[in-house]
């Protein structure tokens, strides 16, 4: 499958609508308005990552992983696996092209109808139950193909034994629809997929190509009706100027946090944000801060969904809940689907009493900590249900042969997870401190509720003859804190400002109070969701989503083509490519238009500085290297305030590496390009060149490090000279500089190596030439 996502360097500056994230919400959002017609960005905090790609081993599963905190984040910042650290309540996330559906379990379950019949929906959803939401949830059944686990396939031990505590609870049973596919074909949108092969590893990420996530379906729908991509961005916040948003947003992972430079922008006529419950909350309530007039409600009325964790563990039945890891299939007996049936204990008199209890798999990724987890959490916190002697001579030994043989034998072998969803109280809230998220529900693990699903597991756990493990965290020690993989709220639908973020439409509120909202600015995602849902939330915020963009299309007269199969994009090969990021500081002065270091000393004199951070992006090394131009793409940002008081966009960067210099023998060239945009529109050509030329080895830092430069009061080279100046690195920048080159789109870490080597004898060449060998010739591969 081709890569979805383009080079952030190829983003336009405009776009009619700019969607953030590409989970459930972000996803169709892109999809539907590029099938409307119209000019589409995508931004997508997370990497892209294909089939194949997920780890699976526990060192990958460990690089992948981030865990945030009021404090700090440890580990990447766009890590697969979100770990986010609040008080009362904690949250875990998927971060990648294609959001929590990446590493959810794929549950298709409609809410009970009572859910919308609360109050805290707006008037006009509970209105259109039988239309627009019924309508919702039908579109996204179309896209993410639902369906419960064939009876034609093995059956699995964990399944079975889900039924027989069902049959012990007196509750219902079924298999439950689920977003996999179970055959190899071309899918609806032109994707090449392939049948599950039971693996148990949904929640680390498919590796073959089965699970129906956002980036099988809806993402590349958006990309086949042109929509254009792009990763590793994140936004920081937005605002309303000049009749459009501005997006502010951070380029990740080209090298650019090293040098803490100012945030790049994208504008935009409408803005959609699926960014999740936390990552839109976030932007709203940064948003606020930066003077965008919103509700109070932002950040309030958050809800884990009444998840909940529990386990029987070491039980007399098999289960074989461990996934397959790096093992092919057939090495392990087959595991299914992370989850494939449901206790249903809903359509209880009081709907707040009802719950969902399904089986799932561990990763096998996470195999290997297992027993030894598992066996200490039993000793802490563990209930046996297993009377008598016998069965604990049994479990010992199955205990140990856990312990010596490994997950897929004894005691973690027939231990069943349970994930439950049910109705908390939904009165967490989210703020800011410091400029990062904060999570705050202290107390909602005492709620009455968990004490009653608490209760059911251990029954169903009985059936099992196991020992009842609870999550480690919902215990006196750790103040009943829980996990939710299922958060909503934080930009809540209500019916006014007063008590919501967004109104029925998903139009953000522009004040405290009142009704008067933007009528370009959308929540789409989780966080609109005003309750918990008592079930997996995918499937209805899905036919939200699509309500929204169903009304937003209909308010401005487009038509939304529904029309399947859609037709792939054809994407063009990505070739090894280069990248790095530099940092040049210095003075330019509008005062000198034609002399470089009476420009610098003149700025100086008057303050006039004028620095960039720029990544330099090569899509083709082997061009790169070859072509006697040695061209490259930059963008990043340029601070300058005799221009303008806040930061501009680089626009149309090109960079010419070691270019003869046609008028000077042996001399080489290095040529910085690109027009610069203020936030205010207006536009700046900036010429800047590096000279490197035969004279003392004393001289290779002090040319390689100092740029001319020319800026012109217009687009291009033909607009009049402003002024003149010479910027510098400094050698601090230089480190930093060194740490963010790398060889991008290589196939493997040979082939990496490759690329930088061959980068290298290009660049040192050069030099070696130039200042030693007298350079004859000029730059050579």
């Amino acid at each position: 499958m081709p890569r979805l996502s383009s080079p952030i360097e190829n983003i336009q500056d405009h776009y009619t609508v700019v969607v953030i994230g590409s989970g459930y919400g972000g996803g169709i959002a892109a999809s539907r308005m590029a099938r409307a017609g119209q000019s589409v960005c995508i931004l997508e905090r997370g990497k892209e990552f294909q089939p194949g790609e997920y780890p699976d081993t526990e060192a990958g599963v460990l690089r992948e992983m981030q865990l945030r905190t009021p404090e700090g984040t440890v580990g990447s910042k766009n890590g697969l696996y979100d770990f986010v650290v609040g008080d009362g309540i904690n949250v875990f996330l998927g971060c990648g092209l294609g959001g929590t559906s990446l590493v959810n379990a794929n549950v298709a379950l409609e809410a009970e109808p009572r859910v919308f019949e609360d109050a805290r929906w707006p008037a006009q959803v509970r209105q259109d139950l039988t239309t627009l939401v019924q309508e919702g949830y039908d579109r996204a059944r179309e896209m993410l193909k639902p369906a419960p686990y064939p009876e034609s396939f093995p059956p699995l031990p964990k399944m079975a034994a889900l039924e027989e505590s069902a049959q012990y609870l007196e509750r219902k049973f079924y298999r439950t629809p689920i977003n996999v596919t179970f055959e190899t074909k071309v899918n609806h949108v032109g994707v090449p997929q392939n049948a599950c092969v039971m693996c148990g590893d949904c929640v680390t990420g498919c590796n073959y190509g089965a699970k129906n996530t956002t980036l099988m379906n809806y993402l590349p729908d958006a990309r086949n009706f042109g929509a254009e991509i792009f990763t590793q961005v994140s936004v920081r916040y937005i605002e309303r100027r000049d009749g459009k948003w501005f997006v502010h947003y951070q380029a990740l992972g080209e090298g650019r946090e090293a040098f803490s430079p100012p945030d790049m922008f994208v504008t935009a006529d409408i803005v959609m944000l699926g960014a999740g419950v936390l990552g839109s909350t976030e932007i709203l309530l940064r948003s606020k801060a930066q003077g965008l007039p919103l509700s109070d409600c932002v950040g309030q009325r958050f809800s884990g969904n009444g998840d909940f964790l529990g386990f029987s563990y070491n039980s007399d039945r098999e289960v074989n809940g461990i996934g397959f890891g790096h093992r092919k299939p057939g090495e392990v007996p087959p595991v299914g689907p992370c989850i494939s049936s449901v206790i249903d204990i809903r359509n209880q008199p009081k709907l707040e009493d009802g719950m969902i209890v399904e089986e799932g798999s561990i990763p096998g990724a996470l195999g290997g900590v297992m027993p030894a987890a598992l066996s200490d959490a039993c000793k802490v916190v563990g209930k046996d249900t297993d009377a008598g002697l016998p069965g604990r001579i049994e479990q010992k030994k199955r205990e140990i042969e856990s312990l010596a043989g490994g997950p897929y034998h004894g005691a973690v072998h027939n231990t069943q997870t349970y994930l439950v969803m049910t109705h908390d109280s939904g009165d967490g809230q989210m703020r800011l401190e410091n400029d990062r998220l904060k999570l705050a529900w202290p107390g909602v693990g005492r709620e009455r509720i968990f004490d009653k699903v608490n209760e059911t597991l251990r029954v169903a756990t009985g059936r099992l003859q196991g020992d009842y493990v609870i999550d480690p965290l919902w215990t006196k020690l750790f103040k009943k804190e829980l996990v939710t993989v299922h958060p909503l709220g934080g930009c809540v639908m209500g019916d006014d400002a007063a008590g919501g973020v967004v109104n029925h439409k998903g139009q953000v509120y522009a004040g405290a109070s009142g009704t008067a909202a933007y009528e370009s600015l959308y929540v789409c995602d989780g966080s609109a969701i005003p309750l918990p849902l008592g079930v997996n939330p995918l499937l209805t915020i899905s036919a939200m989503a699509e309500r929204t963009c169903a009304i937003a299309a209909q308010d401005r007269g487009w038509k939304i083509d529904y029309a399947l199969p859609s037709k792939p994009a054809v994407a063009a090969q990505a070739l090894m490519g280069l990248e790095f990021t530099e940092t040049m500081r210095g003075f330019f002065s509008s005062e000198v238009k034609d002399d470089y270091i009476a420009g610098e000393a003149a700025g100086k004199a008057a303050g006039s500085s004028l620095a960039f951070t720029i990544t330099i992006v090569s899509d083709d090394l082997n061009e790169m290297l070859t072509n006697p131009q040695h061209n490259a793409s930059m963008l990043g940002t340029v601070v300058a305030p005799a221009l303008s008081a806040r930061p501009l966009s680089v626009e149309d960067g090109v960079f010419n590496l070691f270019v003869a210099d046609p008028a000077n023998v042996d001399t080489h060239n290095m040529v910085y390009r690109m027009k610069m945009r203020s936030e205010e529109g207006k536009v700046y050509y900036f010429h800047g060149y590096k000279i490197v030329r035969p004279h003392s080895v004393l001289d290779i830092w002090a040319d390689n490090s100092t740029l001319y430069v020319t800026v012109r009061d217009g687009p291009d080279e033909s607009a009049a000279v402003l002024g003149s100046g010479i910027l510098h690195i400094e050698r601090i920048d230089f480190a930093r500089q060194l740490t963010t080159m790398k060889v991008t789109n290589a196939p493997n870490v040979e082939e990496r190596l490759r690329g930088m080597t061959r980068f290298g004898e290009f660049f040192a060449g050069v030099l070696y030439r130039t200042y030693v060998g007298g350079a004859a010739g000029g730059a050579q591969v």
